[in-house]
């Protein structure tokens, strides 16, 4: 397990070299002046950029100059956006949660409905059942996000007003910000009404999970079926059908379990794969998280904080990556003896 971990260690700090050297190169190719891009301090007195240009060491060469702003990200100073000019790490902090638990939910129902879908779709192989759920999924993986959204929100909230169409929570409820996870500020609040902000937030969170879980779903039942279509092939379950076991125990006590740790290893990059239509979902439901910042960024032209979300939502989905590659080496240890990056 020591080895497992330096390799991953080691593979985490070569990637995170790498992004931080390519968040330093888009400095150089936006428009503008660099030390303007590097610290989005656009009302900067001359005095000010002769400062700036001396603590981001500007005069010297290039290679000094990214450990001047490596170590500016490692302090946590990402600069200040040129639209608001506001503190990126701030707003950052702010915002990433929203992201997070709206990711999480979604994953969570993806999970929850494709695993199951796809080891039903494995066991009633090439039957009735098993095309009819792979038609399924094709369609829900060929859909549009941004109109899935419109079509749900002109469905569910405005046609049969069942879901809210906008917003994380509704207005009338005063949640102090805590850990900036709606829900655990909810519970962790004195408000006499903290169910039923639970409650107004769980109806606003509904919609925009369901629409980002449709995707990863589909991608979940094909893992679940590739999955337990190899399970069911092995040479332990034909065993355990000789010592005359019943279909179900074998399905139950075998393999659903192996089927499973075989799916874990892919859950860190369906993540990825969330964040990135999580950004699009944030904009059309107004969720406050940094999706909906970043893509706002982009139509500002706010560039030093569209480098420094990308770092920062890059980072984070690498981070995730590796846990799951912990949580798997963890439940199958023949995993950790792989050579680094193998599967």
């Amino acid at each position: 397990m020591l080895i497992f971990t330096l390799r991953r260690l080691s593979l985490f700090i070569f990637t995170m070299l790498l992004l931080t050297l390519l968040s330093f190169s888009l400095n150089f190719l936006f428009p503008g002046e660099t030390i303007i891009n590097l610290t989005g301090a656009i009302n900067a007195t001359p005095s000010q950029l002769v400062e700036l240009n001396e603590a981001y060491q500007t005069h010297r060469n290039i290679f000094w100059q990214y450990i001047t702003y490596l170590t500016h990200i490692i302090n946590g100073d990402l600069g200040l956006s040129m639209a608001s000019q506001s503190d990126i790490s701030t707003e950052i902090v702010s915002l990433l949660p929203a992201t997070i638990e709206l990711s999480l939910v979604a994953l969570f129902i993806a999970m929850l409905v494709g695993i199951p879908l796809g080891f039903i779709s494995a066991i009633k192989h090439n039957k009735l059942t098993d095309n009819l759920i792979l038609s399924v999924s094709m369609l829900g993986y060929s859909i549009p996000v941004f109109w899935l959204g419109l079509l749900a929100i002109l469905t569910f909230s405005i046609s049969l007003g069942w879901f809210p169409s906008a917003g994380q929570i509704s207005l009338l409820f005063e949640i102090k910000s805590v850990t900036g996870i709606q829900f655990i500020d909810i519970l962790l609040s004195d408000s006499p009404y903290k169910w039923q902000a639970f409650s107004d937030a769980t109806a606003h969170i509904i919609l925009p999970a369901c629409v980002i879980a449709v995707a990863p779903t589909t991608i979940f039942i094909r893992l679940a079926r590739t999955s337990m279509i190899e399970v069911l092939e092995t040479s332990y379950i034909r065993a355990a059908s000789a010592k005359g076991l019943t279909f179900q125990q074998i399905i139950f006590r075998h393999a659903i379990r192996n089927s499973l740790i075989k799916i874990i290893r892919h859950v860190g990059l369906q993540f990825a794969n969330l964040v990135t239509i999580a950004m699009v979902t944030e904009v059309i439901f107004s969720w406050p998280g940094i999706g909906r910042w970043l893509i706002e960024s982009i139509y500002q032209r706010d560039y030093t904080a569209i480098e420094s979300g990308l770092l920062v939502l890059s980072c984070f989905i690498f981070i995730v990556h590796i846990l799951t590659d912990f949580i798997y080496a963890a439940l199958n240890p023949l995993a950790r003896g792989n050579k680094h990056g193998s599967r």
